[in-house]
């Protein structure tokens, strides 16, 4: 592999990755939209186990019912749209540099494998479903692997270049 192949592959995995992060935080802000059109669809198709289907209307009625008597909740999930694009901002560190910033790669792979952890343990006590917790996980399972497959080309650049790569 030539030296500016891993940084291309690098570079391409980075920003499927931040797309991602931009993609969860856009999405975050419209919630109560999103859902209404999610349940309304689910409602009329009814692809899914019928479990899923009535969560999801329950999610939007909380929703709704949030946004008439107490519209200041939504506040937290802006925040956390918020953090997801501040934290794609973050990235492009690496995307620029990754050997440089390899530990904001490594910052990355640990909170991906916080979102399973707070998954499995928050998630019981605010009554979500086992099934959803698994969707939950997921997006931090499928988050690591690009920057998992990042760091594993890093390393390679560090031996290519006799850098030590701990």
């Amino acid at each position: 592999m030539q030296s500016s192949q891993p940084l291309r592959s690098i570079r391409l995995w980075l920003s499927i990755f931040i797309a991602g992060l931009i993609l969860s935080g856009i999405t975050a802000f419209p919630l109560e939209h999103e859902t209404a059109w999610l349940a309304s669809i689910l409602t009329a198709h009814p692809i899914l186990p019928r479990g899923i289907v009535l969560w999801v209307d329950r999610v939007y009625q909380a929703l709704y019912y949030d946004s008439i008597h107490a519209p200041f909740l939504a506040y937290g999930t802006d925040w956390l749209a918020f953090a997801h694009l501040v934290l794609a901002v973050a990235f492009l560190g690496p995307l620029i540099d990754p050997v440089r910033n390899k530990w904001v790669l490594q910052f990355g792979v640990v909170a991906c494998v916080g979102v399973p952890l707070l998954a499995f343990i928050a998630g019981p006590i605010r009554g979500i479903p086992l099934p959803w917790r698994f969707i939950d996980s997921s997006f931090g399972v499928f988050g690591a692997i690009p920057l998992l497959v990042c760091l594993h080309r890093v390393s390679r650049i560090e031996l290519s270049r006799g850098l030590d790569s701990t």
